[in-house]
């Protein structure tokens, strides 16, 4: 509060409201609200909220108005001698000013506990930030050594790939070879089996059989039944049923 404000605060520690309407004043200097000071000194023996003064005299506790009416001003301090007005007024104006004087270091006590707050929180921002700026260097360099790392891993990875792929073709070669060699052994066998080079022919460029008879390849690339016409292929395999006669007479033998 400055001084050219026109109204005091309450005093409670907790209210620090401004006063209006009716007000309670004590010979401590100190002033309250018509809410606290009815409840604080409604009590017996009434103690200052403010500084725990003990308030037993019959004035020491005064519950005045502030906006006092005109009538009321006019004849307050009616008939008094001017010294005694003034008196009256001086320690009225020494009441206003210390309640101002008391704002004010009230106010300048919160500014100063502020701003010891704010440094404290500064200084702990600060700390909190140079831990951070740590952990991010930290977190930087282990990001730096990881790609590192995944670099080397991805050149290792192409080395064996291509070991791989060099092996797959090896494999190739060595199945076709393998293929090829138990090919030639097959037919080697097959050979010394027979006693006779096997040949394999497709009968392709050849001339047909006489009579149009059907060529049999075998294992020497000759037809099998080449010499054979129509009419001798017909009685090669073609059977004749015996006569009756003697069917009957290898019946009655039997």
């Amino acid at each position: 509060m400055s001084v050219c404000e026109d109204s005091l605060l309450c005093n409670f520690p907790k209210c620090r409201a401004k006063l209006s309407g009716f007000a309670w004043v004590t010979a401590c200097s100190h002033a309250f609200c018509d809410q606290h000071g009815s409840g604080e000194f409604s009590r017996s023996p009434a103690i200052c909220p403010a500084c725990s003064s003990a308030l037993s005299g019959k004035l020491d506790i005064v519950r005045t108005e502030l906006a006092p009416s005109e009538e009321y001003k006019a004849m307050v301090l009616a008939g008094l001698r001017p010294e005694t007005v003034l008196d009256i007024s001086s320690r009225a104006l020494a009441f206003w000013t210390y309640q101002v004087q008391q704002e004010r270091l009230f106010q300048e006590y919160s500014l100063s506990r502020a701003e010891g707050q704010v440094k404290q929180m500064e200084k702990l921002l600060s700390q909190q930030s140079q831990s951070r700026e740590l952990e991010l260097n930290s977190m930087r360099q282990e990001i730096s050594s990881l790609k590192k790392v995944m670099e080397d891993y991805k050149r290792k990875y192409s080395e064996v790939s291509e070991r791989l792929m060099e092996r797959n073709r090896q494999y190739q070669k060595l199945q076709g070879l393998y293929d090829t060699l138990r090919l030639r052994s097959m037919v080697g066998d097959r050979e010394a089996a027979r006693g006779a080079p096997v040949q394999f022919s497709t009968g392709a460029g050849r001339p047909p059989s006489p009579g149009g008879s059907p060529l049999f390849l075998g294992c020497d690339g000759d037809r099998l039944f080449s010499s054979l016409d129509q009419d001798g292929a017909k009685s090669f395999f073609q059977f004749s049923s015996p006569p009756r006669d003697t069917a009957r007479a290898f019946t009655k033998k039997h």
